[in-house]
């Protein structure tokens, strides 16, 4: 019996962490050219504790991630990964860290300066 209510505790334990745990997945756009670009910008994502899985995709420049609502915040994802090299919707690399990317990773910031600087896709402007 002793051991049947140890079991059950231990289980009971076990399970309630899915409860507290508050998995979100959303997507935000990374700009990047190649694969070492997405080996780079996922690495970044998962530098940030709470962060469970990124995944960047090459043909919409978006990286979708999953993370711990309890241990991260989306804000922290685009910081590491502008840390990168990479410019997001919310931050821009710094130059000295973009200079640095391989040539075919460098991708057109001016197109970033003018979406940011309008906050919409900027089509037309």
């Amino acid at each position: 019996m002793r051991t049947i209510t140890m079991i059950f505790a231990i289980l009971m334990m076990t399970g309630s962490y899915g409860l507290f745990a508050q998995e979100k997945t959303e997507k935000f756009k990374a700009n990047g050219n190649c694969g070492m670009c997405g080996k780079r910008i996922e690495a970044a994502a998962h530098s940030v504790d709470g962060v469970n899985s990124a995944k960047w995709d090459n043909k919409t420049k978006m990286v979708e991630v999953s993370y711990d609502q309890s241990e991260a915040n989306l804000h922290d994802v685009h910081k590491a990964v502008a840390k990168s090299g990479h410019d997001t919707d919310l931050h821009r690399a710094s130059d000295e860290v973009y200079a640095k990317l391989h040539g075919c990773c460098k991708y057109n910031r001016e197109e970033v300066k003018v979406k940011q600087a309008c906050g919409q896709s900027c089509h037309g402007h």
